[in-house]
């Protein structure tokens, strides 16, 4: 089986080379999946696409892909449509995300289910982050559950996995392109009938996050509202 993890990156010339280190020597721990790395650059504006490159010229498991616009979810959308790995994963560039939980991600695919993600909510799972954050990231959940009744916990962990059949039926029905991409993605994978494997993690608060909190909220909300409104209810 091969799993090909994407890291979407804007403006990362710091942390890049240190999480591809860090990320490389982990999966060479790994036997039982074969895996590959895309940095999928965002349209930085520091050294970070020459520092992927770099990268992909020092490690043979690195690919190196820009894009000339912004969009985490159109970095993954772009990258996920064009595998040809038998599974799609991401992570954020920080790992945030203890790395010893993504064969537990890569091993709920394995035994069956179409999708898994990290969940900071489950009972089982350990979070280090500031109470603005934590009550921020309850809060949108609820607001997820009590629009939708969905049965995932939380929608915008990023730490994922799809059968990469599954992702490709999925991406052409995402409207969005940022950071309500992984609740869209969810949403829709829930609502047409493929299973959802979550895995409780250890995960620590980046406090260099490019995340802004306001427009990410706004955009999360009007993002809701669309899905709510339209139902969406395209067939795949």
């Amino acid at each position: 089986m091969l799993v090909e993890i994407t890291i979407p990156v804007f403006n990362e010339e710091h942390d890049l080379p240190v999480s591809i280190r860090k990320l490389t020597e982990f999966l060479r721990g790994v036997k039982w999946f074969e895996s590959s790395i895309v940095i999928a650059d965002n349209a930085s504006t520091d050294r970070t696409w020459a520092i992927a490159q770099e990268l992909e010229r020092a490690h043979p498991n690195v690919r190196a892909f820009h894009l000339d616009q912004k969009g985490r979810g159109r970095a993954l959308k772009t990258v996920w449509s064009q595998s040809r790995a038998d599974v799609v994963s991401y992570m954020d560039v920080d790992l945030s995300t203890n790395l010893k939980f993504f064969p537990l991600l890569i091993h709920g695919i394995s035994i069956g289910y179409d999708f898994a993600t990290g969940s900071r909510l489950l009972q089982a799972s350990h979070t280090k982050r500031s109470l603005k954050r934590e009550v921020l990231s309850r809060g949108y959940n609820w607001l997820v559950k009590a629009l939708f009744w969905n049965r995932f916990s939380d929608a915008q962990c990023g730490f994922k996995a799809l059968r990469r059949e599954v992702a490709q039926r999925l991406l052409p029905h995402v409207q969005n392109t940022n950071w309500f991409f992984d609740t869209e993605l969810m949403l829709l994978a829930e609502k047409h009938g493929f299973s959802i494997f979550e895995v409780p993690v250890d995960w620590i608060e980046d406090l260099d996050t490019r995340v802004k909190i306001v427009p990410t909220a706004l955009e999360d909300i009007r993002g809701l509202l669309r899905m709510r409104l339209t139902g969406f209810r395209q067939k795949l």
